[in-house]
């Protein structure tokens, strides 16, 4: 297990998310705009919850990644467009499945989609926007688009199912732990920095650096989302503090508080997780601050966007390079 904390220089300098975003603010709209195209549906529910879901917030990350690895690597075609908006699809399917998985109410701040419509209509959405993803990358007449994005969405079903067999199980080891956030969360954000190299034409050991760059990001972020169940304000966060408690999820402050409490502190914690025990929160609360494992998370995020960083030492100085290298210092940054 790394114990070293990595120098915070250069990440912890402040980021303004919104002038990274601006960036691609045309080619966001046209996204936008395709998304709210594609979810044109005659089943009155399949738009309905569609709008909400994709509306309700949210930065858009995965699609930015893939406009400015798109941008970085000489310009946006339609193409890429399409899969910003594929993209999107894929990740708002895996929200409406996990809050019905999760039991979640709350989603960005606002009442889940399964909270709203119930858990049967989230599901088969979901699986509408699945589907409709299909219908547009074929429009790219590219099989290698057909392949990763066919590998992606296998892997986020794995990562699925391996977070479901760790829930409520508190010998789950900080590598297994990783394993799962890097199929369920990682893979996306590797794919959308993988397709904009791929339509993008560039040669192989450079659409897998930026592969690299979205896989180490993707990880980062997850870290910093699982620090920030133990750290954040409710509001900020958009989701009920002590969720991933509640659920039974053993994520890397709890692993690592477990390994480096007192006996009868990991007792606490161990328990907490067998039953999924959001009442424990305060006491497992202290005993994740008092073992510094918020600490460590943040520190292997930092170890996780560094890699990130480095990924994109192949790429030409362009205003877009400086932006994604901004993303990964903002991926540990972030309070929401």
């Amino acid at each position: 297990m790394a114990s070293h904390a990595p120098s915070p220089s250069n990440l912890s300098t402040p980021i303004d998310f919104d002038s990274i975003k601006n960036l691609t603010q045309t080619e966001a709209k046209a996204v936008d705009q395709l998304i709210i195209d594609e979810l044109s549906s005659d089943v009155i529910l399949i738009n309905q919850m569609g709008h909400y879901i994709v509306g309700n917030g949210g930065k858009r990350l995965r699609p930015m990644l893939l406009l400015l690895a798109a941008k970085a690597l000489g310009g946006v075609t339609d193409k890429h467009l399409i899969l910003a908006a594929v993209i999107e699809f894929i990740h708002t399917a895996t929200l409406l499945h996990d809050d019905v998985v999760d039991e979640s109410d709350l989603r960005r701040g606002k009442e889940s989609a399964n909270a709203v419509w119930g858990n049967a209509a989230s599901v088969l959405v979901g699986d509408y926007l699945y589907s409709r993803t299909f219908e547009m990358m074929v429009r790219t007449g590219n099989m290698r688009v057909m392949e990763i994005l066919s590998k992606t969405t296998t892997a986020i079903a794995e990562g699925e199912v391996l977070q479901l067999l760790n829930c409520n199980n508190p010998e789950t080891t900080e590598a297994k732990y990783l394993e799962v956030i890097a199929r369920k969360t990682a893979i996306l954000f590797s794919a959308a920095t993988r397709l904009g190299a791929v339509i993008a034409g560039v040669p192989a050991d450079m659409e897998e650096n930026l592969a690299q760059y979205g896989q180490h990001l993707g990880i980062a972020f997850q870290l910093i989302d699982d620090a920030l169940d133990y750290k954040a304000n409710q509001d900020d966060l958009g989701k009920n503090l002590g969720d991933d408690l509640a659920e039974g999820k053993p994520t890397l402050p709890l692993i690592y508080a477990i390994q480096n409490g007192s006996e009868s502190e990991a007792a606490i914690i161990i328990e907490a997780i067998k039953n999924g025990d959001r009442e424990a929160f305060n006491q497992v609360y202290a005993i994740v601050q008092s073992t510094q494992a918020i600490i460590y998370t943040e520190q292997r995020a930092d170890e996780e966007a560094r890699k990130a960083i480095n990924a994109l030492a192949c790429l030409p100085e362009s205003e877009y390079k400086d932006a994604l290298i901004l993303l990964a210092k903002f991926s540990v940054q972030r309070n929401y």
